[in-house]
This record gives C-alpha cells, structure tokens and sequence, in this order.
C-alpha cells in the first residue's frame, strides 16, 4: 500500500466523489461520511509520501509503470508533499464543518454537495503532485468545475458569481493550455523534469515571451493576482458557506505553487526573460497589496472584506517569487501554508456566524464573545495573524519575505510589507473593536425567523463546526510555532527543486 500511497492522494478523494452520489441516494448522510473517509485517506497518504520525501528525497510515481515522457507521472518532493498535506487537511476540515449546513437538503443537494467537494480536492491535490504540465491542465479543469459548482450552491447572487467565475475561469485555463501548448511544440514533451532539461536552446528564441506570458496570464486569473481578481470578491463572498473555507483557503494558493513550479523548476530563474515576467508579476501584486487592503477598510460585509484581504494577501505570495531567493521563497511558501490555515478559519468563523444569527455585517458583532466565544476566539487568532503578530503563521512567512527583501537589496517590499501590515490592523481592529466594545445590535424579526431553524438549542454551535473551526485556528497558531523546521525543510529542499 505505501508505494501507491502517492496516487492514492487523488484516487481517494474520486472515489469518494462517486461513492457520495451512490451511497447518498440509499441514505444521504452516507454520502457526506464517504467524502469524510475519502478525504481522510487522502490526508494520511499525503502525510506518509511528505515523510518519505523529507526522508529520502523525491517520491515518484508512474501511472501503468509507463516511464516519463511517454507516461503520466506524480511527483512529490518536500515542496509539494507540504502543500498537499495543506490542501488534504483543510479540504477534511470543510467536509466536517459542511455536515450542519447541508443538513436540512434533500439527498440530491446533499449528495451533490459532497460529490462536488471531493472533486474539488481531487483536483487541486491532482494539480500539486503531478509531473505533467497537461495532468496538471486537467486537474485545474476538474477543480475549477468543481468550484462553478460550490459557488453556485451558495444561493443567492451565488448563480451570477458562478457564471462570471466561469466565463473569466475559463479564460484562465485557455491561456494556460495555450501557453502549454507553445512550449510542447518547442520541446515535444509534456513532462516536467524532461521539459526543464529540454528547454535551454530556446530561452532565446524571439517567441519564448509568449508562452510565458500566456502561462503567467492563466496562473494569475486563477490565484486572482491583481488586476486579474474581477471574478474573486464576489465568488468568495456567496460561496456554499459549507464550501467557503475551502474555496477561499486552498483555490486561489494551488495556481500560486504551480506558478512557482513553473518559473522556478520548469523555466530557468535566471533568464532575463523569465526575471522581467516575475518583474511585472511583482509590479502587479505591489499594486494588489494595497488595493486589496485599501478596499477591504472599505468593506461592510466580512466576507466580502476577508475576499478583497486576499487580493492582498496572494500578492504576499508573488511579491516571494519576484525577489526569487531561496528566503524569499520559503516566506512565500509558508504564506501559501499560513494563508490557507487563516482564510480557512476565518471564512469558517464567517460561516458559523451566519448560520448561529443569519448576519454578515460586521456591525453587526457587538458582543459576539459573550455568545461564541469559540468563534471569537478563532477569529481574533487568525485576525491578527493576517496583520503579523507573533508567534502567529501570519507572522514568520512576512518575516521571511522581509529578510528575502533585504538580501536582494529590495527596501520598497520591506516598506510595502510594513504599510500593507498597518492596513490590515485597520481593518481587522476594526472588526474587534465591534466584538468587544459595541454593544448588542437589535437584530429584526425577519433575520431571527430567518436563522431560528438553525440554532442549535443553547449551544454556540453543533460540534463538527466547533470541532473543524477550533481546529483550523490552531493550526493558524501551530503553523508560527512550528516555522522554524518547515523553513529548514524548504530551505535544504529548494536548491534541489529550483533550476540551476
């Protein structure tokens, strides 16, 4: 079992796709605890192959024992067994904190629901451990339908989010396919270690922009890099609040990794026409930080602000690959680990507290601590953590950044790091000031019919939200704590991956 433990990340998380429609048409909450197991499996997979790799190096896996380029292989190093764990975790999270929300549906929306969240996982897992740039084309297709879907659960303006994600979305993935497209038929492979040893003679070539620049497009449609983010706001913010976490925490941080991939191990770093495209991309998330985090002060909903602190929050990421040393890399990976882990929860916190009292308007909190406290507490952590407070995720991956700027002799991120941090305390603060010092808001007779089915009898809320939520702020917390061995992992791992 442990040799095929690699495939196994992505065949669990299928199967439990198709066993949920199955088993949920005979008793629908067999469908959700299908995906459980499912996605369960594929954590500790994912957990196993992340060991082996920090142990011994790359894991391999060859689908039919066909060797690349002529077959499809995954690929798993410390790097991508550490993003997959992520996306493992926190896509079983979301399948327990969904159980509550989706109670009440028919088997057909409970079953679909489900179906649909595994594929999801499927696909983003799909997309972090293959080693073909077409798998990994089709494995952002089965994740991005998969997404349409959720979104489009939502109810609401959720069906117009959907539809504008999808038209938008599938620019993206064309432009990828496109971009693919170009650099097979310069090399003739599809494969990535043989397309990384093959395409030397051509960086060169007059046309090589072209590819890169279409591949860059379709990475930063899809991780919602600035100004590429139009479909994002309003997709994170009427998103299944079942789904959010997930969507939210892990959609828009898989295409990130893939453009690390792609620029770093795939193309060669240190090209001139590979160092102008992180250029402009650095240029573009600049720009997304302070956007983000100027339209996010000016946000109601919460939702909607914690959707426009990730436009912010990807270009932390970006702004990593364009210094493009090995410590701003590991900020930037860690920002993918730490932001996931805090969009999760906080988007997890949006949920409970619509489904506990039906508001979404951060005025809307006076008092919360005295009524979920839990809730409070998890968002408070995962709220200071988005600003960088110690010893907080949110904290070391800044702090990493900050000394790749200051190697590279880059000063204007350091500074963009520091304002853009003080923009986040405005608006978070913001949020706890209406926690702890507003009082109650009276809320109307509408909005308490509205949410009275959903209370859950005295208690703050049923214990799989309690249980998923809790956990998802700790790993906010685990995850600062803990940098120190993961940074070294990356750091002894990255010079292995990265082109030479």
């Amino acid at each position: 079992m442990r040799e095929n433990a690699p495939v196994c990340i992505v065949i669990l998380p299928l199967a439990a796709a198709l066993l949920s429609l199955c088993l949920g048409y005979v008793k629908k909450e067999a469908a959700g605890w299908a995906a459980i197991i499912g996605l369960g499996g594929a954590f500790l997979c994912s957990l196993q192959v992340f060991c082996q790799a920090v142990k011994t190096g790359e894991v391999s896996y060859y689908l039919g024992n066909w060797e690349p380029p002529y077959g499809i292989a995954f690929s798993i190093d410390p790097l991508s067994g550490l993003i997959a764990m992520m996306a493992a975790l926190l896509a079983l999270l979301s399948a327990i904190y969904a159980l509550s929300f989706v109670k009440e549906e028919g088997w057909v929306r409970y079953a679909g629901f489900y179906a649909l969240l595994s594929l999801l996982a499927a696909g983003l897992l799909g997309m972090t451990i293959t080693g073909d740039v077409f798998n990994l084309y089709v494995f952002l297709e089965i994740a991005s339908l998969a997404g349409y879907g959720l979104i489009g659960f939502g109810g609401g303006k959720s069906a117009l989010a959907s539809f504008r994600y999808l038209l938008i979305g599938t620019i993206g993935a064309s432009f990828y396919l496109l971009g693919i497209g170009y650099l097979f038929a310069f090399t003739g492979t599809l494969n990535m270690a043989d397309l990384s040893e093959r395409m030397s003679p051509f960086f060169e070539n007059t046309f090589m922009w072209l590819p890169m620049a279409m591949i860059l497009i379709g990475f930063g449609i899809k991780m919602a890099l600035f100004p590429m983010h139009g479909w994002q706001p309003d997709a994170y913010s009427y998103a299944h609040p079942g789904a959010a976490g997930l969507i939210a925490g892990v959609m828009a941080k898989i295409p990130a990794y893939a453009m690390l991939r792609f620029f770093f191990c795939i193309l060669d770093p240190h090209v001139p026409s590979v160092q102008m495209a992180m250029n402009l991309a650095g240029i573009a998330a600049a720009a997304g930080i302070i956007f983000g985090s100027v339209m996010a002060i000016a946000q109601k909903d919460f939702r909607r602000m914690l959707a426009y602190s990730s436009v912010a929050q990807v270009g932390y990421i970006v702004v990593g690959f364009s210094i493009g040393n090995p410590l701003a890399l590991t900020g930037a990976v860690l920002h993918i680990v730490g932001h996931g882990f805090m969009k999760s929860s906080l988007f997890m916190t949006a949920g409970a507290i619509r489904y506990r009292y039906g508001i979404v308007l951060y005025e809307n909190f006076g008092q919360l601590y005295r009524r979920m406290p839990v809730t409070t507490a998890v968002l408070v952590l995962s709220g200071l953590s988005m600003i960088g407070v110690p010893p907080t995720a949110g904290f070391f991956s800044k702090w990493y950044l900050g000394l790749g700027a200051a190697e590279a002799g880059e000063w204007i991120y350091i500074l963009l790091l520091l304002v853009s941090s003080l923009l986040n305390a405005v608006y978070f603060f913001r949020v706890f000031e209406t926690i702890f010092m507003q009082q109650p808001s009276s809320f109307t007779q509408k909005e308490a019919d509205d949410c009275s089915a959903n209370k859950p009898g005295g208690k703050e809320l049923p214990l799989t939200m309690l249980f998923s939520m809790g956990a998802a702020g700790l790993l906010v917390l685990v995850t600062g704590l803990c940098n120190q061995p993961m940074a070294q992992i990356l750091l002894s791992s990255l010079p292995e991956v990265i082109h030479s």
